[in-house]
């Protein structure tokens, strides 16, 4: 239950912030398969499959709710008024855990020639959807007030972000920082924790979108995992390297709009603590395999 509860606890920090995904860290921990595995169980498994799925995800639920109510509450703030500190740390956070995931799955790394290609297109995908998202949103939502476009509009970026959060590359944070409804998800979340429900509304279908994409993503992923193990890595370790851009651009994408992250702006010493939570993330990891 413990052990479970700080995995989940760990995935929601990631999930929360721009630039990492609760895949990355599952993936980096090591229990990465027994969660794709139990989601998928969950949907599409026998009585008995989904009875064991369902006491996983639950422990696994309990440490990510509460480390997202955490994050919610503190990193609201923190990443309008620390923007280029929280970006720093992690690019530390995704440049320490590149080394690692290419060493955990050297295997499947080897097969260069039928990988390559597909790591090539992770890149593109990500910096693509981040360069198009800075030329074609504008403005920003407001989810106190409903509309059903909006609603509409929440829902596919609900299911989209959940893909993202299941793939250890890009994050589902990340995506909802190009759509440009990072900040209005997280205010919205916020509000309703301080008993404001104008933004219930927006919400439901913001969670219906991601009820709607787990579902049908999980299939997809584990077949890939399962079958094209060697592109779907390459893939992935591609998204990773494209992430960095996105994270570059994040703070273009705020409600008041920033310079990008760049040389002058970066925080040195926010990147070495990103790069020591990830070290500490495959420590975690290690002393858990030992026992």
């Amino acid at each position: 239950m413990i052990r479970e509860g700080i995995n989940g606890f760990c995935m929601a920090l990631a999930d929360s912030v721009p630039g990492v995904s609760g895949g990355t860290v599952a993936f980096i921990m090591g229990f990465y398969d027994h969660f794709i595995g139990g989601i998928h169980n969950l949907a599409f498994g026998n009585m008995k499959e989904k009875k064991e799925a369902l006491k996983y995800l639950v422990k696994l639920g309990i440490g990510w709710a509460v480390g997202m109510i955490l994050a919610v509450l503190v990193l609201s703030a923190l990443f309008e008024s620390h923007i280029y500190v929280v970006s720093s740390a992690f690019v530390g956070f995704i440049a320490g855990a590149i080394p690692l995931i290419i060493m955990e799955e050297k295997e499947s790394f080897r097969n260069v020639k039928k990988g390559i290609l597909f790591g090539i297109l992770g890149v593109i995908l990500v910096a693509g959807i981040t360069w198009a998202n800075g030329r074609m949103v504008g403005g920003t939502m407001n989810l106190g007030q409903f509309s059903l476009q909006t609603g509409i509009q929440l829902f596919f970026i609900g299911m989209i972000a959940i893909c993202a959060m299941f793939l250890p590359g890009i994050s589902g944070s990340t995506l909802l920082l190009i759509f440009g409804a990072y900040i209005p998800v997280i205010t919205a979340v916020k509000g309703v924790l301080s008993l404001d429900f104008s933004y219930v509304p927006c919400l439901i279908f913001s969670g219906c979108g991601v009820l709607t994409g787990a579902v049908t993503v999980v299939k997809i992923i584990k077949v890939c995992l399962e079958k094209f193990r060697s592109q779907t890595v390459y893939m992935i370790l591609g998204m990773m390297i494209g992430s960095f851009y996105a994270i570059v651009m994040g703070p273009t994408t705020l409600e008041v709009p920033q310079a990008a992250l760049s040389l002058g702006t970066f925080h040195i010493i926010a990147a070495v603590v990103g790069v020591v939570l990830v070290l500490g993330l495959q420590l975690i990891k290690e002393k858990g395999s030992a026992k």
